[in-house]
């Protein structure tokens, strides 16, 4: 896996339109790791329109768990962002897949979120969920989902880059 020359480690979440679950899974990380300077997150999307807030869902969401973004504009994902990109996240397999199939040069640096959870808590077979639309229980599901992950994907990330 070809991981950045600097020292730092860029992370990209991605999920379709980068205005739910890929916004929120940036807030969450950020303000886990936000004293390590050298953990850098972003987030885009598969099938963004530039430009766009976060739903509003995801920042009630965010800032209730003190996760706030701020200044969010959501973003296309592309050649150019993912060679700055050491690890990237997708919510589902099929944006795994689109991934891999669009950027095969990144292929080995995605790792799908569900994938980070302790298989005796959570079924990785399972997607995250789209709760575009769905209330803010779904939302609260898709949050708690990504908060389960996050430990992993902490783990992974501090491990040096040869065991990874």
């Amino acid at each position: 896996m070809a991981f950045s020359d600097s020292k730092e480690t860029h992370v990209l979440f991605v999920c379709t339109g980068n205005t739910c679950r890929s916004p929120m899974a940036e807030g969450l990380l950020r303000a886990k790791v936000s004293a390590d300077k050298l953990i850098v997150v972003g987030s885009a999307g598969v099938a963004a329109m530039p430009g766009q807030a976060a739903s509003h869902e995801t920042q009630i969401i965010l800032e209730q768990l003190e996760a706030p973004l701020t200044q969010f504009k959501s973003r296309q994902v592309d050649s150019k962002m993912l060679a700055m990109v050491d690890i990237i996240i997708p919510m589902t397999r099929a944006h795994a897949e689109m991934l891999s199939h669009y950027f095969p040069e990144k292929s080995e640096s995605i790792r799908l979120l569900t994938d980070f959870i302790d298989a005796d808590e959570y079924s990785t077979e399972i997607d995250v969920p789209d709760p575009i639309g769905m209330g803010s229980t779904a939302y609260e599901e898709v949050a708690n989902l990504i908060e389960r992950a996050l430990p992993g994907v902490i783990k992974f990330i501090k491990e040096t880059p040869e065991n990874r």
